[in-house]
Parts: C-alpha cells; sequence; structure tokens
C-alpha cells in the first residue's frame, strides 16, 4: 500500500519507506497545489505523480482526504483508501517527517509553512482591493470635514462680499452660484455690462443689474477684490472636488455594500460602517444597537434620568423614516434595523455581491409602511363596512402663532376709558340687585294673598256652623239661666289692616 502525504514543501509517496518526493518550485506554486487541494481538484503536478508511481506500481493509495480520493479515483481510476488507520498513520508521518524525508532543511521547512499559511489565509478572505471598507471610513469622514470647511468659506466670502454688495446675497441664495457670478464680475462696476445668463435666469440677471446701480454698499479696493474672488476660487474647488468624492463613496459603497445602500442609502450606511470602525464589527452588532448607534449620549443620559430611551440614532437620516409620521417613525427605524442588519451580514459574509436581497426587503418595509398609514386613515367598525372620521387619526401639528400683545408695555386703552368702563359695570350690578328685590318682594305678597284666602274660607265655615247651632237653641227651651258669655271674632278686613301695618314698619 503506498501512502500520498502533502507537506509544505512538495508531495511525498510512502512505501514503508519514501519511495518518491517531488518539491515545489515556491510558495505559488505550493499556494496553487494547496488551493486546488482545499477545492476538490487535482493540480497538474500532482497528475505526474501519480500516474508515473502509483499506476505502475498497482497497490490502493492511502489518502488523508475522503474527497480527494473520490476525485483521484474518478479522473485516474485509482483505488484509494480512507480510514482511521490511515489518520494515525498520517500523523506519525507527520511527526518524523524531518527524518522521513532527506534533503530538507528543519530552517527551509519552516520558513515554507509560514510563507504558504500567509498565502492561504488571504486566499480563504479572498483579499480584493474593491472589498477595504477604510476607504469608506476615510471617504465618509472627509465628505463631513469638507461640508463644514465649505460652510465657513460660503459664510466668511458672503460677509466680507457684502460689505461692497449687500444686495447681492439677498437675491441669489444658491451659494455656488453666488460664487461663480462673483469670480466672473468682481467690483460691482462691472455688473451693468456683464453677462450673467450662464449662471443666472433673465429675471434675476435683470434684478442683480438694477441692485448694483443703487447699492448702498461702501467702495473697496482692488487688492481687496482679489482677495474675495482667490477665496472664491477655493470655494468653487473644493464644491467640486465634493462632488467628486460623492461619487466615489456611492461607487465604493455599490462594491462592499450594496444590499445595505439599497436599505438605507449610502450616506447613512457609510456612516454607520465608520461609527463601528469596520463592516465586520458593524455585522456583530444586533439590530437594537443598529438601531439606536449614533445616539449613545442620549441614551446614557436617558438611563441615567430614568426616562425614556432614544428610538433611533443615524438610521433617522434613512429615507424610510423620513417619510413616514411621527406616530410611526419609532415602529419603522426598528423594522428598518432588523433587516438593515441582515443586509450587513450578507454583505460582510456572504459571496454573492448583488443586491437582490436588499431591493426584496425593502419593498417589504415599503408595503408595511403603507398599511400602517392606512391603518390611521380608515378604522374597522362594528360591520367592517363603515369608514372611520377621518380627522381624529389624521396627524395635526400643533403651530403656535405669535402674541404681540407682550411687546409693549403701554396700557391699551386710557385711565378715562377704564373709569367709565368700570361705572358701567357697577351700574348694571346694581340695576340686577334691585330686579332680584322686586322679584323676591312680588313673591311674598303674592304668598300672604294665598294665605289670607285660606284663611277667610276657614271663617266663612265657621260662621255657617254657629248660625246652625243658634236655630237649635231658639227652638228648644232655655231650662236654666246662665250668664251670657259674648266672645267677638276679629273680621278679615282687620287681619288685612294689621298685615299692611307691619310690612310697613318693616
Amino acid at each position: 500500500m503506498l501512502v500520498l502525504f502533502e507537506t509544505s514543501v512538495g508531495y511525498a509517496i510512502f512505501k514503508v519507506k519514501l519511495k518518491h518526493f517531488e518539491k515545489f518550485q515556491d510558495t505559488a506554486e505550493a499556494l496553487a497545489a494547496f488551493t486546488a487541494l482545499m477545492e476538490g481538484k487535482i493540480n497538474k503536478q500532482l497528475k505526474k505523480v501519480l500516474k508515473k508511481i502509483v499506476k505502475e506500481a498497482h497497490e490502493p493509495l492511502a489518502v488523508a482526504d475522503a474527497k480527494l480520493g473520490g476525485v483521484i479515483k474518478e479522473k485516474l481510476n485509482l483505488s484509494c483508501i480512507h480510514s482511521p488507520v490511515v489518520n494515525e498513520l498520517m500523523r506519525g508521518i507527520r511527526s518524523q517527517m524531518d527524518g522521513l524525508i532527506p534533503g530538507v532543511e528543519p530552517r527551509e521547512m519552516a520558513a515554507m509553512c509560514l510563507g504558504l499559511a500567509h498565502s492561504l489565509s488571504r486566499y480563504r478572505l479572498k483579499f480584493s482591493a474593491d472589498k477595504v471598507d477604510t476607504m469608506i471610513v476615510q471617504a465618509i469622514s472627509l465628505l463631513d470635514d469638507l461640508d463644514k470647511e465649505l460652510n465657513n468659506y460660503i459664510m466668511r466670502c458672503r460677509e466680507w462680499y457684502g460689505w461692497h454688495f449687500p444686495e447681492l446675497g439677498k437675491i441669489i441664495s444658491d451659494n455656488l452660484t453666488y460664487c461663480k457670478c462673483l469670480q466672473k464680475v468682481g467690483d460691482r462696476k462691472n455688473y451693468a455690462s456683464a453677462k450673467l445668463s450662464e449662471f443666472l435666469p433673465e429675471e434675476v440677471e435683470a434684478e442683480v443689474k438694477a441692485a448694483a446701480e443703487i447699492s448702498m454698499g461702501t467702495e473697496v479696493s482692488e487688492e481687496d477684490i482679489c482677495n474675495i474672488l482667490h477665496l472664491c476660487t477655493q470655494v468653487i474647488e473644493i464644491s467640486e472636488y465634493r462632488t467628486q468624492l460623492y461619487e466615489y463613496l456611492q461607487n465604493r459603497m455599490m462594491a462592499i455594500a450594496p444590499n445595505v445602500t439599497v436599505m438605507v442609502g449610502e450616506l447613512v450606511g457609510a456612516r454607520l460602517i465608520a461609527h463601528a470602525g469596520s463592516l465586520l464589527n458593524l455585522a456583530k452588532h444586533a439590530a437594537s444597537t443598529v438601531q439606536i448607534l449614533g445616539a449613545e449620549k442620549a441614551l446614557f443620559r436617558a438611563l441615567k434620568s430614568r426616562r425614556d430611551t432614544p428610538k433611533y440614532g443615524l438610521i433617522y437620516h434613512a429615507s424610510l423614516v423620513g417619510q413616514t409620521s411621527p406616530k410611526h417613525k419609532g415602529k419603522i427605524s426598528r423594522m428598518l434595523a432588523a433587516k438593515t442588519v441582515l443586509a450587513i451580514r450578507y454583505d460582510a459574509f456572504g459571496e454573492d455581491s448583488s443586491s437582490a436581497m436588499g431591493v426584496e426587503n425593502r419593498a417589504k418595509l415599503e408595503a408595511r409602511l403603507r398599511t400602517l398609514e392606512d391603518r390611521g386613515i380608515r378604522k374597522i367598525s362594528g360591520t367592517g363596512k363603515a369608514l372611520a372620521k377621518t380627522e381624529k387619526y389624521e396627524h395635526k401639528s400643533e403651530v403656535k402663532t405669535y402674541d404681540p400683545s407682550g411687546d409693549s408695555t403701554l396700557p391699551t386703552c386710557s385711565k378715562k376709558r377704564k373709569i367709565e368702563q368700570v361705572d358701567k359695570e357697577d351700574d348694571i350690578t346694581e340695576k340686577k340687585a334691585k330686579k332680584a328685590k322686586i322679584k323676591v318682594k312680588v313673591e311674598e305678597e303674592e304668598e300672604e294673598e294665598e294665605e289670607e284666602v285660606v284663611e277667610e274660607e276657614e271663617t266663612s265655615v265657621k260662621k255657617k256652623k254657629k248660625k246652625g247651632k243658634k236655630k237649635h237653641i231658639k227652638e228648644e227651651p232655655l231650662s236654666e239661666e246662665e250668664p251670657c258669655t259674648s266672645t267677638t271674632i276679629p273680621s278679615p278686613e282687620k287681619k288685612k289692616k294689621k298685615k299692611k301695618k307691619r310690612d310697613n314698619e318693616d
């Protein structure tokens, strides 16, 4: 039985002793041989050795890798053996390799092993210049720095030239157009003869020329104009370089992280990568971490003060979060962070460079966003058919209007008018009080009249009873003489007079 043993120096075939050793010429040849073995292929050099020695011996071949044995059997029609016994045999050969293979020094073997290890690691990682995410980190950092510098330069240019021609800043709002017009014309006096149709429409150009004739600006020297024009050229060059850098960043992001670019855009994706340090570090983060990445200060402040934690960080600037209503921003940012993490891991560890997964996930998120927005407008009632009132579910932003009453401390009306108003109010209150008293008196008089009517009815009933008694007395003869006692009953007219006297006294 023959044994095939692969080393970093070359191929060795044993039969009790070393039968044949095929040495590699350099590290590149060794790398090609081992990459072919890793992929289950046979190198040309190995084919020659196997045809030359093994076929002539007509003996089975012991192989360490079963996959390699299957390929040798298919292509060269050689019987191969792979078993635990063969693994033990390979371990013994590896431990005694220095004595079994003559002509190979230990230093040479160590150097070849180190070089082959580095080459294999680069091959396994598939090292490519297009896959370097440090370029993205540097590009997005430089883009942010350029934006800051451009803002400072343009502000300085507008303020500087504003002393000479202040009306131009109000007419032209675009910064780049402002600098180009200034660079072409220079002094305010040259606007009448200058042609600005390249940068401005006809109406704006006519307005600029009219403003230049009646400008309130001060006169400046030629040296000042030269320095201002030099600043304008710097602004134009930096803005042109910024557009070029942005295109470069777009291409890099589409090459390194196409799915992330589709999900959140190139700027937000690049800032996420820069914040994490690299694409691999970003792929190790959870979805909840990616959601609040960039809002660390707000997070720890909320944890210390025991308030609500932030719902989004850098991902807030993504287009999907920006187009949602404020009520649903938290939900969409959470779902977007979950899908973005999948896209990041697919871009970091996947071999495919297509953006199909990102497009599919973005379509799902857009559909989910539409359902959330529709749910706010349409509500299912008890029957499932009636539409709800849209006023309850539409978002109404609170717009606070300015109250001009607090601008001045002067009174809104004179003191005389205030005194007249107070007098009028007092008169009204007095009239109301008199009316209330009159009503109370009328009610009391009505109650008294009712009581008098009741008393008159009672007295009439008593008189009738007395008349009946007198008739009975006249008919019956008096047996005994009794002393007569007269009782005077007060008439109702007297009662009325007494009550009127009491009311008058009151």
